[in-house]
């Protein structure tokens, strides 16, 4: 029973670890990376489709991402998609594939940035605190409906707290790794 809680918790926290991953992919860094379009939807005959489904997307160059559509009907959809997305960067149509050049970043511009991406740690820091809270509370109400012992339910409090600081211990890796690459020149 005490067990579940556990690996609840260990599941919790590597899927709070994994989102933290996934938002931190779209954050604009000094390189010009194709997950900052992860996000972005281009009207394909009336449907929402993902832009990987309409065209295919390269990085050639650390500053440069090219968008080529297989249908050149589409271009002008992408280029609307990627202006509405507010990239901060101005998409170049030449008629047969959208260039996105990414200017370098201001030294006041990388501090902004590395300023989000602590902001992001913390708040996942404040999700895996929230997710140690909901375990303790289930051991609680084990403890109190007498499922588990005492004895147990410090052991297993102690291995909440363990498994609360690696996940912690984590984000703050995570965290600095993208703060090293976007303070990068």
């Amino acid at each position: 029973m005490s067990g579940d809680v556990v690996a609840e918790l260990k599941g919790r926290i590597d899927k709070t670890l994994e989102d933290l991953r996934r938002e931190l992919q779209k954050v604009r860094t000094g390189r010009a990376s194709t997950a900052i379009l992860d996000g972005i939807r281009v009207d394909y005959y009336g449907t929402p489709t993902p832009l990987s489904g309409v065209a295919s997307v390269n990085s050639p160059e650390p500053r440069l991402i090219t968008i080529k559509p297989w249908e050149k009907s589409v271009l002008k959809e992408i280029e609307k998609a990627l202006r509405e997305a507010n990239l901060g960067i101005n998409p170049m149509n030449d008629g047969e594939m959208i260039r996105l050049p990414f200017p370098p970043l201001t030294e006041e511009r990388r501090k902004d940035i590395a300023k989000q991406v602590k902001t992001k740690g913390e708040d996942h820091k404040v999700a895996i605190r929230n997710v140690r809270r909901d375990a303790n509370e289930a051991l609680k109400v084990q403890l109190k409906d007498k499922k588990i012992t005492e004895d147990d339910h410090k052991r297993i409090t102690e291995v909440v707290q363990k498994q609360t600081d690696a996940g912690i211990s984590q984000v703050d890796d995570i965290v600095k790794k993208k703060e090293k690459e976007v303070m990068e020149v």
